[in-house]
Order: structure tokens, then C-alpha cells, then sequence
């Protein structure tokens, strides 16, 4: 019996070894798999309807180089651009100019910036916006001069701002303005 069972164990041994010696072989022939079902497919500039194309038209230049995504995502603010009143579509006109006008440099540093104002707690969101608007209201030439005398301080000492300069800080909000109770 063993006789027997020994070739067919060796035999069987053989074709294991065998088939797991040639699936790595077989996996590079495998097709690539489809892509993923959620990612979008790739929308051509000519595939977009006129009115896409008007709100889109900055960007098309870039567009077949964009990702599947980012063009999604383009598409889906477009649509929500035709929603927006005339005045807030010039506010983010505005806005797009600014930033395109901006340095690599200016821009990482205005990520975040925006980064550390949302770990902001509410009520900081609050007084940093109630600070803002008080200093929005000062005079032009008062505000010109808090501004270079900012940009003077080394950054550790602008940390201390409030403290040393506690004589000359802006007006106080009127009262139910934002911050207050």
C-alpha cells in the first residue's frame, strides 16, 4: 500500500508545488482589473454641454489633463455657480483672481492658515472675527500704521500682541455685536 501511495503522494506534492510555483506567473498575465466603479470617467472638453463650457471656460486649457475627480468636481461647483446671485459670483470672481495672482509661496501659507483657523474652537472663530471687523473700522492711516508696526515685530513677539499693545487696540464691538451675549 504504501508502494502505491507514495508515488501518489509524490505526484501529488509535485502538482501543489507546481501550481503555486506557476501562479506568480499567471497573475502577470491577469488583466489589470477594471477601474474602480466609484471614480468617474473622464469627460472630454468637447463632451460639456455650452453652459458648462461658459462657466468652465478658465479652465479649459487644462481640462482633459485633469482627473477624472477634479474634473467631477469642477463640474459639480459649476452647477453650482449658475444657483449663485450675480453680486456673490463676482465675490468669488474676485476671489479666483486673487489667488491665481498669489506665489506658490503665498498660497501654502494661505492653506494654512486656513489649516489652523478651522482647529479654531467656535468661540476663537468668534473673537477672531470680532477682532477683524474692530480693526475694519478703524481709520485707514491708523490701520496702515498697526499693519507695519506687525510686520516689524519678530514672529514671538506678535505673539504678545494684545499685551503690549493693549493701549491702542481697536474700539470695542457695540454691544450684540459678534462675541457678545
Amino acid at each position: 500500500m504504501t508502494r502505491i501511495l507514495r508515488p501518489i503522494l509524490t505526484l501529488l506534492l509535485a502538482v501543489l508545488l507546481g501550481g503555486i510555483a506557476t501562479a506568480p506567473l499567471h497573475a502577470q498575465d491577469a488583466p489589470s482589473p477594471p477601474p474602480r466603479s466609484d471614480a468617474p470617467p473622464p469627460r472630454p472638453w468637447s463632451s460639456l454641454d455650452p453652459a458648462q463650457r461658459d462657466v468652465l471656460a478658465p479652465l479649459q486649457n487644462e481640462w482633459n489633463g485633469m482627473s477624472p475627480r477634479k474634473q467631477s468636481r469642477m463640474l459639480q461647483r459649476a452647477e453650482r455657480w449658475v444657483t449663485l446671485s450675480p453680486e456673490k459670483r463676482e465675490e468669488i470672481r474676485r476671489h479666483i483672481a486673487h489667488w491665481q495672482q498669489m506665489t506658490p509661496d503665498e498660497r501654502r501659507q494661505a492653506r494654512e492658515n486656513r489649516r489652523k483657523f478651522n482647529e479654531l474652537s467656535p468661540q476663537q472663530r468668534d473673537q477672531l472675527h470680532a477682532t477683524f471687523e474692530r480693526f475694519q473700522r478703524l481709520p485707514p492711516d491708523q490701520r496702515e500704521k498697526l499693519i507695519r508696526e506687525w510686520r516689524a515685530l519678530p514672529p514671538a513677539e506678535r505673539l504678545h500682541w494684545d499685551e503690549r499693545r493693549g493701549r491702542d487696540r481697536p474700539p470695542a464691538p457695540p454691544p450684540g455685536g459678534p462675541g457678545q451675549p
